[in-house]
Formats: C-alpha cells, structure tokens, sequence
C-alpha cells in the first residue's frame, strides 16, 4: 500500500504588512535578502534566489499593527505533481477548505485552511524560474502533459519579468487574459 504523499520541508511564510516600503526595506537591507518577485500583491524575498526563489513573502493588507491576522500563509514543498494531487484528494476527504489551486509558473500551489482555518499552501516546484507574481488556475487532474502545457503557456506569459522588477503592463494583461480563460481550480 502506498503511502500518503507528505511535505519535504517548510518553502516560505507570508505576511500581511501595513507598511510595505518598510518592511522591504527592513528584509532587504536589514537581513540583507535579496528581492526577488514584487508587484501590487507585496514584495517576495530569498536568502539564495539561485536555489529558492523566495522564503519571505510580505503581503500588503494589515490594517493595523493590532490585527492578529498576519500570518497571510504557511507554505510547504512536496516533491512530486502526484503528491500534490494526493494532497487535493486528502484535503477534499477531511473536509478542510480548498481555497485554490493555481501556477505560479515556477510552481503550482494547492491553497487551503487546516483544522483552525490557517491559510495553508503545499506546493510542487514545476522546473521553470519565474520572477513574476502569477496565480492562474489550473486543474491538476489532468493529464501531467495537460497540467504541464498550461504551466508553460503560463511561464511564456512571464518568462521576460526580471528578478526583483514588477510585471510591464503588457505581462500583467497576458496573465489576466490567462486567468479568464482558465479553467479547473477556481
């Protein structure tokens, strides 16, 4: 009997911040990490860009330093399209909410809230770099050749965003225009 797919490590904790620009600057030249995806979603930061893109994601929305919802995520690594799918399954099966599942290019996120209604992501690393902040949904119980070939037209959308540079209007249309036209994991 197979045993049920189980995360690798932890990928990254995002927070909900007041004061985006502070915070950057506190991560960036305080830590020293270096800035790796940023946009109208927050700014996301990684200690080794060459081999995590990003373990920091901060998240604009808190409304008050008070507010005790600012853990935005706790993201974890699987290894394999299969485990995140086992995932989905298991989810599904014990009833937590499923909030999304989407491809970040570099990567397809499965988003949901445990037992307490924690924002919780597993995530399976997809072999492409991608500095952009993207989440298009996908349907992960396609073929591996379908989930893949909707992963790289995403990437194509977002290949040419550079590390630490927001998306050019023309790539923040193409990733709109993809998430309309997705279809699945909504």
């Amino acid at each position: 009997m197979k045993m049920s797919a189980k995360v690798t490590g932890l990928g990254h904790i995002g927070f909900y911040v007041q004061d985006l620009e502070l915070m950057m600057n506190f991560y960036a030249n305080f830590m020293g990490m270096t800035l790796t995806k940023v946009g109208p979603l927050g700014a996301f930061f990684s200690a080794d860009p060459e081999s995590c893109d990003h373990e920091i994601a901060l998240i604009n929305g808190r409304a008050s330093l008070e507010d005790p919802q600012w853990i935005q995520q706790i993201s974890m690594r699987v290894e394999s399209l299969d485990d995140l799918r086992d995932f989905k399954g298991r989810i599904l099966a014990h009833g937590y909410k499923l909030d999304r599942i989407v491809t970040h290019a570099s990567a397809i996120g499965c988003y949901f809230r445990d037992p307490e209604n924690n924002p919780t992501e597993v995530f399976w690393l997809t072999g492409h770099t991608s500095w952009a902040q993207v989440g298009i949904p996908i349907d992960i119980d396609q073929s591996d050749e379908a989930v893949m070939a909707d992963v790289l037209r995403s990437w194509e959308a977002v290949k040419d965003v550079a590390m630490g540079k927001p998306a050019s209007q023309e790539t923040v249309e193409a990733i709109r225009d993809l998430s309309a036209t997705a279809v699945g994991s909504r």
